[in-house]
């Protein structure tokens, strides 16, 4: 085996292995609350199915910002370091990258059956930044910058960037936030939490009953036909879309804009046939720029598990 790759968000630690020939095996997934550090899943996946030969090198993707090989998860209560991962297992070589960045260095590698084409079937410019961006316990963001080179990844807190209303009943939902948060982010709209929040400041202003209580509920109650969280779904991918597109013209994303994270994927039909699109080209003078951007969700299961096996590979090039 190549080596361990993982991909550590705040609801679930995905890992598996890579063989000789890139390919991922072995997939397996674990609920993150249910373990008191990063290092006890790591130690029950190899276990139960590394075995004995165990992976010389390991590249992990991780929720939140990797300073000096070290990371606080900022959905979790842990904290870990490259230098621990190669005391605890005896690996040759670890990196911890960003997961966001990690989808970046994914995203030229995702083929069509991996993809739903959001709004017009466009062609990336090529050799052009990309960025990635997803809403799911939190909201991440990262570019990838590409030439003949080689791609690099651009890790962000993008997520934390500060929100902007586009009408008025945005800006009732960001009076409603401020009063609650301060500083209202395009997370605490674009996450889970934000999704639900949305939902009950649009209950609250129009004065209707709902009974979500939280994002799960929202999303059934849209399955079921329930009038407001329809609106509430639509709403986000509206907020998403405007974001989608600010983004796009801060890297200068014309190879694409790709959307991932764990809501995206529960709502393909909003997403394709709402405002996000719309919100994105919605850019003023800058509109014809952004109408040449392709917007993509990525189906693919393990969109990180994908880049951190590129990770990997670059850390045996560097090595070799």
């Amino acid at each position: 085996m190549r080596g361990l790759v993982g991909d550590v968000g705040g609801t679930n630690a995905r890992f598996a292995l890579v063989d000789q020939e890139g390919h991922i095996r072995f997939p397996r997934i674990f609920p993150a609350k249910e373990y008191a550090s990063l290092t006890d899943i790591i130690a029950e996946y190899l276990e139960t199915t590394a075995g004995r030969k165990r992976p010389p090198r390991a590249a992990i993707a991780v929720a939140g910002p990797v300073v000096d090989g070290e990371i606080e998860f900022t959905n979790l209560h842990w904290r870990l370091s490259e230098v621990d991962l190669v005391a605890a297992f005896e690996f040759e070589e670890v990196s911890l990258i960003n997961d966001f960045a990690a989808q970046a260095l994914a995203a030229p590698r995702m083929g069509v059956d991996d993809l739903r084409v959001i709004g017009p079937k466009l062609r990336g410019s090529e050799g052009c930044p990309m960025v990635v961006m997803g809403a799911g316990t939190g909201f991440g963001v990262a570019g990838l910058a590409r030439s003949s080179r080689g791609d690099v990844a651009l890790a962000t807190e993008g997520g934390h960037a500060g929100f902007s209303p586009y009408d008025d009943l945005e800006v009732e939902v960001w009076r409603r936030l401020k009063a609650k948060h301060g500083r209202v982010s395009n997370e605490r709209l674009l996450s889970g939490q934000g999704l639900f929040d949305l939902h009950v400041a649009m209950r609250d202003m129009e004065g209707v009953n709902s009974e979500a209580t939280d994002e799960k509920q929202v999303f059934e109650m849209a399955q079921a036909g329930d009038r407001l969280a329809l609106a509430t779904l639509e709403r986000f991918c509206a907020i998403m879309g405007s974001v989608a597109g600010d983004l796009a013209l801060t890297y200068g994303a014309r190879g694409g804009v790709y959307i991932s994270g764990g809501i995206a994927p529960r709502m393909p039909e909003q997403l394709a046939a709402g405002a996000f699109r719309a919100r994105f080209e919605d850019k003023g003078r800058l509109s014809d720029y952004v109408s040449a951007i392709p917007t993509s969700l990525i189906l693919h299961p393990y969109p990180a598990l994908v880049g951190a096996a590129r990770e990997l590979a670059q850390l045996e090039s560097v090595r070799i």
